[in-house]
């Protein structure tokens, strides 16, 4: 569906645009506040023009760009498909992680909001690297094992786990260059395997002392009651 600018400077969109917004993480219809004058871009004749918008769950600002599909006397047709000038970031409990770890993983979460995807697929590797070099000896394995089970349960193609293979654990060559369809992929699997590998160790952990904890409370007051039943009778 187009989206129209009338000569009249109406803006006319036939169905609304919903988005992931940046500043408050709600999936948002974006409300156009701020169209293009329908004078100016008959007389500039762009082939992109400027939106600004308000997400209608914050009422934060939101920037996108459309193209100029064609300019008429009576109307001028836009794309429907805004681009965001903003994109929304990645979100990742990074407080489970070591700080070594964090400080190279939300730099590589970064260069993917920011479509840096050949950036981002350096940034996976050392955060691979870091990782390991946290976790000591065993560590490649088990991060590899962590990777073949995300290509199983995702049903990667053999191609593309290949690349996303070396991407992550090659050591003797550059880092491949990516796409959009490779660092789509990449981004999930490098936030399961982090996730898997320190946030749900962590919570593990903690959920186990937790429990043996309460359960070591029970057990000593179940014990003194009936050492003290027995000394009555």
């Amino acid at each position: 569906m187009a989206i129209y600018v009338k000569s009249d400077n109406t803006f006319e969109q036939a169905e609304s645009v919903s988005r992931e917004c940046p500043h408050c993480g709600a999936h948002a219809q974006l409300i156009p506040i701020a169209t293009p004058s329908f004078e100016a871009i008959r007389s500039a004749s762009p082939r992109q023009v400027g939106i600004a918008f308000r997400c209608a769950a914050c009422n934060e600002p939101r920037f996108g760009r459309a193209a100029v599909r064609s300019i008429g006397t009576a109307s001028v047709e836009l794309s429907s498909n805004i681009i965001e000038v903003e994109r929304a970031r990645q979100r990742f409990p990074y407080s489970y992680l070591p700080p070594a770890v964090e400080r190279i993983f939300r730099e590589a979460l970064q260069c993917y909001s920011a479509d840096c995807h050949n950036a981002f697929a350096s940034m996976c590797r050392r955060t691979v690297q870091t990782a390991i070099a946290d976790l000591g000896s065993n560590a490649r394995l088990e991060w590899f094992e962590l990777y073949k089970d995300v290509v199983n349960i995702g049903e990667i193609d053999e191609a593309t786990a290949q690349v996303l293979e070396t991407v992550l654990f090659g050591v003797d060559g550059p880092v491949p260059e990516i796409g959009t369809d490779h660092a789509a992929v990449l981004v999930e699997m490098i936030k399961d395997m982090a996730y898997q590998c320190y946030v749900r160790t962590s919570k593990l952990r903690a959920a186990m002392r937790m429990r043996r904890y309460f359960a070591e409370e029970a057990s000593g007051k179940i014990t003194s009651l009936d050492r003290h039943r027995a000394e009555s009778a």
